[in-house]
């Protein structure tokens, strides 16, 4: 499954969303696929649940996830980290979950 078809998947209108929030920060176009990349790997992670629905500790399984199980680099996880940020605070203008529970990730 491509990026934009999970994020489709999990809530219509998605990838438009993403793409403008970004547009509108001005961010490079590199920026916008490592964003849409971890965006849609969380999305999947969660079998394609709208990610306005996820609770508070949706977000930080899925990092502890990529910490323990993948054993993702801590850069990588701060990419993670950053784009999960930006989807529920510019995009989905929502409070970002984690600030709701605020536990730190170990890293590996």
């Amino acid at each position: 499954m491509e990026i934009s078809q999970a994020l489709e998947h999990s809530q219509p209108g998605l990838v438009a969303r993403v793409t403008t929030a970004i547009r509108r920060h001005k961010l490079n176009y590199r920026c916008e696929q490592t964003y849409l990349h971890w965006i849609s790997r969380f999305v999947l992670f969660h079998d394609l649940k709208d990610p306005s629905l996820l609770e508070a500790g949706d977000r930080q399984r899925y990092l502890e996830y990529l910490t323990a199980r993948v054993k993702v680099s801590r850069a990588r996880l701060n990419q993670a980290t950053q784009a999960l940020s930006f989807l529920y605070s510019d995009v989905l203008n929502t409070a970002d979950p984690e600030h709701q529970t605020a536990k730190p990730v170990a890293a590996a």
